[in-house]
């Protein structure tokens, strides 16, 4: 048996007691881990400023270096998080549906953790903190795989984080990082002790996983967000909205990367579109048409999430030519429209296959906190199980609990008694 599969057989253990811990427990557990994160803070730094000493010396790109950086700062809003996880209502143990089958026989529909996660990252050390944060607030043990160029950061915040549930009373292998590309292959492997993978990284990555486990997965994928100005919208707003969208945080998958402009613009609209981008440093790739009119660089592939200050334009001829554009290209994650025509707006959201689908508002508010969930796990382009921002409700399941006094089939068969299916109002 390999080591990996040994941490597996662990974390499969652990999960059935995380399960049957109660809210104040799993609340109890955060604050230890929030203090613990505090005090150990220079150890925390300390390791960051390796990791980031050696990626600039590997000439990482300036995008990916600013999410590597976990500082004062970083640390702040991880704790901050976690608190307000603290707050957030237990997931686990929820009535979702009661029905009574018949008298003194009742079906109840009970959220319940998924049991043992495989969550794949980025080189974000924060994305670490958060991941297992809900991952302990939903009941579930996780495995953990960040970004290489993460290494140091994210061993001193999973010691940290581990010890830390365990002194409040989590079982032991609760959380395990893995450290190499060949423990993620190993991992792939573990069908009968990971419940479900959540890998986040660009769309050829996730059909890698998914290709190569039979786990479930669920989809966390490249970011190539769209933003399309229809010529029936107030100018001003489209304006904000382009950059807000753009140039708020570009180095996050919620960026716009595309924006596609309806052709009835193009004389009277498009040239101020670009001297706001471009005034607000942000270089723009075109089409044909755009490209030639502003002597810009063409735009040579339109599925591609640029991370940085740099966007595309593209002119479309209506509403159906931009929601073809979005499908075709896009990534399925948050994609807008900026219009006053409810007629367009309606067309827009029913036809684009993203799981987040906007009117008159920035992409950047595809966002668990920013949607009132708290955390996030990640940005969910899967069509099952969950979708969008995946936060604590995403990780859990459901179990059916029927609940009787000898009940028989038998008797129904033979039609002694019969089913009253008296469906009752679930109160929160």
């Amino acid at each position: 048996m390999c080591e990996l599969s040994v941490y597996a057989r662990k974390a499969k253990d652990a999960s059935f007691i995380m399960a049957t811990l109660s809210t104040e427990q799993k609340n109890n557990a955060l604050k230890v881990i929030m203090n613990k994160l505090k005090n150990s803070s220079k150890e925390i730094f300390d390791a960051n400023a390796i990791d980031v000493k050696n990626a600039e010396e590997a000439n990482l790109p300036t995008p990916l270096l600013h999410r590597l950086k976990f500082n004062e700062d970083k640390l702040a809003t991880v704790c901050e998080g976690i608190e307000g996880m603290i707050g957030l209502c237990d997931p686990v143990g929820k009535i979702q549906l009661h029905t009574s089958l018949d008298d003194g026989l009742e079906l109840y529909k009970i959220s319940s953790p998924i049991g043992v996660i495989g969550v794949i990252f980025e080189s974000r050390p924060d994305a670490l903190v958060q991941i297992a944060s809900l991952c302990l607030k939903s009941g579930n043990a996780v495995f953990l795989k960040g970004g290489s160029e993460a290494a140091a950061t994210n061993r001193v915040l999973a010691d940290v984080i581990y010890f830390a549930g365990l002194e409040a009373g989590l079982p032991e292998g609760w959380l395990h990082l893995l450290t190499t590309r060949a423990d993620v292959s190993e991992m792939l492997k573990l069908n009968e002790c990971i419940d479900l993978i959540i890998p986040r990284g660009s769309n050829s990555f996730v059909k890698y996983i998914m290709d190569n486990t039979s786990i479930s997965v669920l989809g966390h994928s490249d970011g190539v967000c769209h933003l399309y100005i229809d010529d029936q919208c107030d100018e001003d707003m489209a304006i904000k909205l382009a950059i807000d969208s753009k140039t708020q945080s570009v180095s996050v998958c919620n960026a716009v990367e595309t924006i596609l402009v309806s052709s009835k613009l193009k004389d009277s609209f498009l040239a101020r579109l670009v001297k706001a981008l471009q005034d607000a440093g942000v270089k723009i790739y075109g089409d044909d048409e755009v490209s030639k009119l502003f002597d810009l660089e063409k735009c040579e592939e339109w599925h591609h999430e640029y991370l940085d200050m740099k966007v595309a334009i593209k002119l479309v001829s209506s509403v159906d030519e931009a929601i073809s554009h979005i499908n075709m290209f896009g990534s399925k994650h948050t994609d807008s429209i900026c219009t006053s025509s409810e007629t367009r707006a309606n067309k827009f959201t029913i036809g684009v296959d993203s799981g987040n689908v906007y009117v008159n508002c920035s992409t950047r508010f595809s966002d668990g906190f920013r949607y009132g969930f708290g955390a996030e796990v990640g940005v969910s382009t899967s069509k099952l199980h969950a979708r969008g921002p995946v936060g604590l409700e995403g990780l859990v399941t459901y179990k059916y609990k029927l609940v009787g006094n000898g009940a028989l089939v038998g008797d129904y068969c033979s039609h002694k008694k019969s089913f009253n299916f008296v469906k009752h109002d679930i109160k929160d």
